[in-house]
């Protein structure tokens, strides 16, 4: 509670006139200058509704919280003055200190430095002690970047590796649909170029599967490579995320560039929605800069840039991706991986089993008890039935070959996974947020009874 007669009258004063924005932040600084934290920032709040972009209310508002221990509000209100630049070297200060508070030393540092390099006036001795300062300090970044990598931090190559797939199509059960619209999409202009050339259409583009989890899109993207016996480069998330802001992008141009040294290529990316999810969803604009470091590497730096690089992408979410990823040349090709029906459950059964002793297995039957199963469900039917019949041939001194029996038995524990609650997701926006027609595909699909 403000017992200061001096800070009541100007309390009062700012009642009485709340639109007075000069008074307000004089207010506001008065009380963050005598230690009424929680009353500055109600104050400089107040005051920013009037003046959101000043950028004296926002540090006046970004100190409040810092001494508040708010280290994570701090950042949040300062974030698009550090994503513009040419911010006040306070507003660095401030940063610096917010970041130490969150345990970011590096990113710390460097804001206290490049701060301090602007104007020496301030330079806080007890603050640079608890940092650990760069030898010596990066260039400052560009708008939007918010805080350089540090130099080992930097990935010139990427941590990708080549693979060479031992699948084709003929390993993948079912799907005769999504084969072929690969095949068309991706493989034929590259194993019968001069055709596709006479049509102006050239080797290269992306595919974004998506679908249920567990359907089988990895599986399907390694076969598409398989068949065309190209690399096959598998994304992972960890080859392309970093905790330093501008290396997730260098990371990501470096993993098109290992894919276009080894074209003809199928560069597969998964759970893509976590590098390409929508802009306006993002609060940080670090983040906005990775996608649209994704949209440039699609694009290419010129037409033929990306030729013999067939970039497959792989979703349970294709909802939250950028709407720009859906333009031609990108991934404008949207293809449904659906839930296996019974002919392609007996497929995959068959698959799963070839390798393993068998007596006469009906699979066909095995099929019918496993609806709304995926392909990831299944596999785990089957090593369940390999379990018990493993303990079974121990016990006997020889392998027992499994039977029918067998899967049903196993088939009676196995739960689907998602299916029904991945329907239940694709039915809402299928029916309340579908103006583009996207999801035309899904329409039958999520009038089944699952």
């Amino acid at each position: 509670m403000v017992d200061d007669p001096g800070l009541k009258a100007l309390g009062e004063a700012a009642r009485l006139s709340p639109d007075n924005l000069p008074l307000r932040r004089l207010l506001a600084e008065q009380l963050l200058n005598k230690g009424y934290l929680a009353d500055a920032e109600a104050e400089f709040r107040a005051a920013l509704v009037l003046a959101p972009k000043d950028p004296d209310i926002v540090a006046g508002l970004a100190e409040a919280f810092v001494r508040q221990s708010s280290h994570g509000e701090a950042l949040s209100v300062l974030e698009p003055l550090l994503a513009a630049g040419g911010y006040p070297p306070r507003v660095g200060v401030l940063a610096a200190r917010a970041l130490l508070g969150e345990g970011d030393l590096y990113k710390a540092a460097y804001r206290y430095h490049e701060a301090v390099s602007r104007d020496p006036s301030v330079a806080d001795a007890d603050l640079a002690a608890r940092l650990v300062i760069p030898e010596a300090a990066a260039p400052p970044q560009p708008a939007g970047d918010a805080y350089p990598a540090p130099s080992s931090a930097t990935h010139e190559q990427s941590t990708a590796e080549i693979e060479r797939s031992a699948f084709s199509f003929a390993d993948v059960a079912g799907m005769d649909e999504v084969k072929e619209a690969l095949r068309v999409k991706l493989l034929l202009p590259v194993q019968q170029p001069e055709l596709f050339a006479a049509f102006g259409k050239r080797a290269g583009g992306g595919v974004l599967l998506y679908g249920p989890p567990g359907v089988g899109k990895t599986h399907l993207a390694r076969a598409a490579a398989g068949e065309l016996g190209a690399a096959f480069v598998n994304v992972g998330l960890a080859d392309i995320l970093d905790m330093y802001v501008g290396s997730s992008e260098r990371n990501l141009r470096a993993t098109f560039d290992l894919a276009r040294r080894h074209r003809p290529c199928v560069l597969f990316f998964d759970e893509v929605d976590a590098l390409a999810a929508r802009r306006s969803d993002m609060r940080q604009a670090h983040t906005r800069q990775l996608v649209n470091q994704f949209l440039a590497e699609l694009d290419g730096v010129d037409q033929s840039a990306n030729e013999g690089v067939l970039v497959l992408a792989a979703t349970n979410a294709p909802w939250y991706i950028d709407v720009a990823f859906r333009r031609p040349g990108r991934f404008d090709q949207l293809v449904f991986v659906p839930p296996p029906d019974a002919a392609a459950r007996a497929a995959i059964l068959r698959i799963l089993c070839r390798d393993k002793p068998l007596e006469e297995v009906d699979f066909g039957a095995v099929a019918k008890v496993t609806d709304q199963l995926v392909g990831a469900d299944l596999k785990g039917l089957v090593d369940r039935a390999v379990e018990v019949k493993l303990h079974e041939s121990i016990r006997a001194g020889r392998a027992i070959p499994l039977s029918t029996r067998d899967l049903l038995a196993a088939a009676k524990a196995a739960k689907p996974t998602a299916v029904r609650e991945w329907m239940a997701t694709a039915r809402n926006y299928v029916m309340h947020a579908n103006e583009s027609g996207a999801w035309d595909e899904l329409m039958p699909w999520i009038q089944r009874k699952w």
